[in-house]
Order: structure tokens, then C-alpha cells, then sequence
């Protein structure tokens, strides 16, 4: 039952079904009036539906990994060193590969945010994949 809190009638939303059949099935607007069709995408539109809205559509190493360290360690913790950082993950419950990586960290260093964090990060791990080849 019904308690009468919606936004349209239940004629009027059938009616809108009615109106979207065509697009929902086909894919492309179906009007022969230009005007009646929304606005198309535009090239540079961000695809939000695929992931974190980015500059460029397929970003850099360097920024998926600041995307994922930003969102797990947030503001906190900066400026740190590996090990400080390494233990915030883990209090944060971060994915284990992402902790895993902060071991090939040199000790001594330290990062005042995550963009710095994500391109030593970038850098040591392009140096191990240079060592094992």
C-alpha cells in the first residue's frame, strides 16, 4: 500500500515509462524533434560511473596509487616516515598489498603526503622490477 508520498502519480509515471521505452530499448533517443532530446555527452564529460573522476581518462601510476593511499591514510599521519605510515595502514584497515609495499621503503625518509608517498612507491618499485630483470 501505497502511502502517498511519491513525486507522480502512478499514471503519470506509467506515462513516463511510456515516453522512455524507445531510448531504454534502442540505446539512442528515438524523437524525430531535436528539441525534445537531452544534451549529449561531451567528449571531456568525466566517466564517474568507471571510477575516481581524473584529469586524464586512463591516469598515471603515480595517481592511481596517491588516489588509494590518499583515501586510506587522509590527512593525519603527514609528515611521516615508512614505518609510521606502514602502521596507519594497517590501523585503517587498508588492502594488505598496499601495506606490503610500504616494506621496500628506505627507513630514513619522510613524506610530507601521500603524493610524495605514492611516487617513492612508484620509483622503488620501478627499481625492484630493474633489479629482477
Amino acid at each position: 500500500m501505497q502511502r502517498g508520498s511519491d513525486r507522480l502519480s502512478v499514471y503519470r509515471d506509467d506515462e513516463m515509462k511510456a515516453e522512455l521505452r524507445g531510448w531504454l530499448q534502442s540505446g539512442h533517443p528515438t524523437r524525430t524533434e531535436e528539441w525534445h532530446d537531452p544534451e549529449p555527452f561531451a567528449e571531456d564529460d568525466p566517466e564517474v560511473a568507471a571510477g575516481p573522476v581524473t584529469p586524464q581518462r586512463s591516469p598515471a601510476p603515480v595517481d592511481r596509487l596517491h588516489y588509494e593511499l590518499a583515501r586510506n591514510l587522509g590527512r593525519s599521519p603527514f609528515p611521516a616516515g615508512a614505518r609510521r605510515l606502514r602502521s596507519a595502514l594497517e590501523e585503517r584497515h587498508a588492502p594488505d598489498a598496499l601495506v606490503e609495499r610500504m616494506q621496500d621503503l628506505p627507513a630514513d625518509a619522510t613524506y610530507g603526503n601521500a603524493y610524495e608517498l605514492a611516487e617513492a612507491l612508484v620509483q622503488e618499485s620501478e627499481r625492484g622490477g630493474e633489479a629482477e630483470a
